[in-house]
């Protein structure tokens, strides 16, 4: 589509190299979250994420918004945001601001929702599927028109606005980047062709269920012919791969020690983390990337250090090695 192009910048750069985000769970206090989101710029990380559950972690957008003083270059994302916790408008108030009190560094994630006891202590109703993913597609319209900057009016089934304005708007040129979470090969990849600039699943039942390496295989196939439905090139789309839980240790030895005393994110979902030596690793996140992948975003256990620095120190820059030499 038109509006989509050019490619984003940061989008772009992703079919030259090969890239890492992080997020540190299980950190409850800000000073733990501030020095982990540091240290991850300090070791070359891409970005940083918040996850939007107000029922177990900090706001999203106060976090973000905090985190946008407190670094300098990394990408700031939403992961994903949904679309029923805030209105569009205060959704689009909110990422505006982030984009620039960050000068430009902003990423809006945006899904759907899937946590029902969440929504039940938010105190707001759980629509069906179906209704879901329109209120989706009209966030998103009513989001990219209020950016604009001039009087937006907009009439939908389930969100509308009239004569609204939003100033100031985002900094970030051509735009802020839309990431659309999930891997639904009927709906959710469509949307994506259709509005957004990142595409995001992972081996977890919340975001597309790509348990399998031909899971992910017939996901980006789906999303090319939408791609190629809309006239847009494939490669304008980010391909992302989100892990659930990341853990790295030198040796079989420690990694069975680190695997019996970890703490799994949401247990009672259907997900894979992945436990692995470096070498492990490598190996897994090559034979992504040999699918398509160009971007990969590791949950790590905020408490451990041992994996944010083999990951950044001998896993990114062997599997960027290969990426860049094309094996």
């Amino acid at each position: 589509m038109e509006s989509f192009r050019p490619t984003h910048p940061w989008v772009a750069e992703g079919s030259r190299r090969v890239r890492f985000a992080i997020v540190g769970y299980f950190l409850s206090e800000w000073s733990d979250i501030v020095t982990f989101a540091r240290r991850s710029e300090e070791l070359g990380f891409d970005a940083y994420w918040a996850n939007d559950h107000p029922n177990r972690s900090m706001d999203c957008w106060t976090l973000l918004a905090a985190l946008a003083r407190e670094t300098e270059r990394l990408r700031l994302m939403s992961l994903v945001s949904c679309v029923y916790y805030r209105s569009p408008y205060l959704l689009a108030r909110q990422a505006a601001d982030v984009d620039r009190v960050s000068n430009g560094r902003l990423v809006l994630g945006i899904g759907i929702g899937d946590d029902v006891p969440e929504f039940n202590q938010m105190c707001l109703p759980f629509p069906a599927v179906k209704e879901r993913q329109q209120a989706l597609e009209e966030t998103l319209d009513i989001i990219q028109g209020l950016w604009q900057g001039a009087p937006f009016t907009y009439v939908g089934e389930h969100f509308r606005v009239q004569a609204a304005t939003l100033s100031p708007s985002p900094v970030q040129e051509p735009r802020i980047p839309i990431l659309i979470g999930g891997g639904g090969e009927r709906v959710t990849l469509r949307q994506v062709a259709l509005r957004a600039d990142v595409s995001n699943f992972s081996p977890h039942e919340w975001s597309g269920g790509a348990y399998e390496p031909a899971d992910v295989k017939r996901k980006y196939a789906a999303l090319r012919r939408y791609c190629a439905e809309v006239g847009r090139p494939f490669d304008s789309v980010l391909r992302t791969h989100f892990t659930p839980l990341l853990t790295l240790a030198e040796d079989e030895h420690d990694l069975e020690r680190k695997r019996k005393h970890a703490r799994i994110p949401d247990p009672q979902l259907r997900s894979v983390p992945l436990f692995a030596t470096t070498s492990q690793a490598v190996t897994h996140f090559q034979a992504l990337a040999d699918l398509g992948v160009q971007y990969f975003l590791a949950a790590i256990n905020g408490r451990d250090e041992e994996t944010v620095e083999l990951l950044a120190r001998k896993v990114m820059p062997a599997v960027c090695l290969a990426a860049a030499d094309g094996t």
